[in-house]
């Protein structure tokens, strides 16, 4: 790629979206857009394939927060006609750019963003590739060994990616000599992962959560209630009698572990009341309202509302 591609290049455009388009957003644009023209569905289409390689480039730079700010910086420099593409040796043309780089050259910004690509003379490595990938939670927090059919340039290939345990939703994950053929080699192959929620299990860092329902019953007089966990056996943890909903019961050690790094399970009570009563439970519930008539859950409440 020439350096004059390098900042000629609109890459908000490339992905269909405008330049001030949340992470969340460039998102969801270049998903839809990958899984459109995808060399799996395009069925050797070269003209597509070209398309998609500039999709996952203009991603690979937006997706990016640091990369992102510099290719703006540089792209609203070119605009306004700052620099010109280089012309026989080589260097950017124009006027002093270091008030506006920080007293660097404008060409290191390029050199950032491509890796030198267009800078620098000789054989160049082949273009990285991205493709996607939906794993479940659990193999997620587990880890997992993904197995890809993948066809770039009309060749196909098989890919085997391990994926290490405790990844999180939209992480990358880098498949070396796996992209495109170039002079030098092969580029890399980059997956984006998307984590399918779990019913029960949620995350926060490192913990695992999750809420568990117990009875008015096992909250007013205590209980040892077994917890499934992420891994398949139960945890047994103890309720104290008077457990109100919402309260936090801490398992340590059954969390998420990501390197030397060991979280914990977080277990949120949630205290069910139920809908109908009868019969003998209808009678003993009226005794019992009976009986705590002096015990007045509210008054400290009202009292603070009207202080």
């Amino acid at each position: 790629m020439a350096a004059k591609d390098l900042y000629e290049k609109d890459f908000y455009k490339v992905l269909g979206v405008d330049k001030k388009a949340t992470p969340d957003e460039i998102k969801k644009k270049y998903r839809s857009l990958a899984r459109d023209l995808h060399p799996d569905k395009t069925q050797g289409d070269s003209a597509l394939e070209e398309k998609f390689k500039a999709v996952s480039e203009a991603y690979d730079i937006l997706s990016d927060a640091k990369k992102r700010a510099e290719y703006d910086e540089a792209r609203s420099l070119f605009e306004r006609g700052g620099f010109r593409a280089p012309t026989g040796g080589g260097n950017f043309q124009g006027g002093d750019f270091s008030d506006i780089f920080g007293g660097g050259n404008p060409q290191d910004i390029f050199a950032n963003l491509f890796g030198g690509a267009g800078m620098r003379r000789g054989p160049r490595k082949g273009q990285d590739l991205q493709t996607e990938s939906t794993i479940s939670f659990k193999e997620a927090i587990f880890g997992t060994t993904l197995e890809l059919n993948l066809s770039s340039g009309g060749k196909k290939q098989n890919i085997t990616a391990r994926v290490p345990a405790g990844v999180n939703d939209g992480a990358k994950i880098r498949v070396k000599g796996k992209g495109a053929e170039g002079e030098a080699g092969p580029g890399d192959l980059f997956i984006l992962l998307t984590v399918k929620p779990h019913p029960i299990f949620s995350r926060k860092g490192e913990n695992l959560l999750l809420t568990l329902p117990v009875t008015f019953v096992e909250a007013t007089l205590g209980a040892d209630i077994k917890v499934p966990t992420l891994a398949g056996d139960d945890v047994t943890v103890r309720l104290a009698a008077g457990t109100p909903s919402g309260r936090v019961l801490r398992v340590k050690g059954r969390g998420i572990t990501k390197g030397a790094t060991v979280g914990d399970l977080l277990v949120t009570i949630d205290v069910q009341v139920p809908r109908r009563v009868e019969g003998e439970a209808l009678e003993a519930l009226k005794k019992f309202d009976e009986l705590t008539k002096d015990h007045d859950v509210r008054s400290e409440f009202i009292a603070k509302a009207k202080a």
